[in-house]
């Protein structure tokens, strides 16, 4: 059997915590970009998606797009505070102490962090519903697939998180009272 600091398994999770903080940091970056652009040019914009239209009367729904990449910034950001906070939690089991008291609240703000991006899922849904019916309405297919709603499987996720944070408190506690004995 492996030491802990030499796991493949921990450095397996190490090494994809990491890839998916770059990866929500390069989200986080390609939408605050994309919404300073979109507010840049929002008038080229505007009169670009009226001359393709062929409508005079035509609106881009900048409100509509900006409620969609401030909801994704949001969602982008509670994932890259939860891959750190699982990244932690790698760290102490590779350290040998999987039972440290703050692992318990890291997987207790993780479970809060999982439930935020579900809920946050639900107010993205009319914002891309009106996405979809503009592209409708040019004749523009605009790739938005809107599949809203509560995923269940998050809200397992939700569930088991807050599950083991209890676990890990009443581990924790119990390693304490045992050395505490000793």
């Amino acid at each position: 059997m492996n030491p802990a600091g030499n796991d493949l398994l921990l450095l397996a999770g190490k090494i994809i915590t990491v890839f998916k903080q770059i990866a929500m940091a390069i989200g986080a970056t390609a939408l605050i970009i994309g919404a300073g652009a979109l507010l840049f040019y929002q008038d080229t914009i505007s009169a670009e998606f009226i001359a393709e239209s062929g409508n005079p009367d035509a609106v881009f729904p900048i409100f509509a797009l900006f409620g969609v990449m401030f909801i994704g910034l949001a969602i982008v950001a509670a994932l890259f505070v939860f891959f750190r906070k699982l990244r932690e939690i790698i760290n102490t089991v590779s350290d040998g102490d999987p039972f440290a008291p703050a692992n318990s609240g890291r997987l207790h703000q993780m479970a809060w962090l999982m439930l935020a991006v579900q809920l946050l899922v639900l107010p993205a849904i009319p914002f891309a519903l009106q996405l979809a019916k503009v592209g409708e309405e040019v004749g523009e297919d605009l790739g938005v697939n809107v599949d809203g709603g509560l995923d269940l499987s998050g809200i397992l996720l939700v569930i088991i998180l807050f599950i083991l944070a209890r676990v890990f408190r009443h581990g924790a506690a119990m390693r304490a009272d045992l050395e505490g004995t000793v």
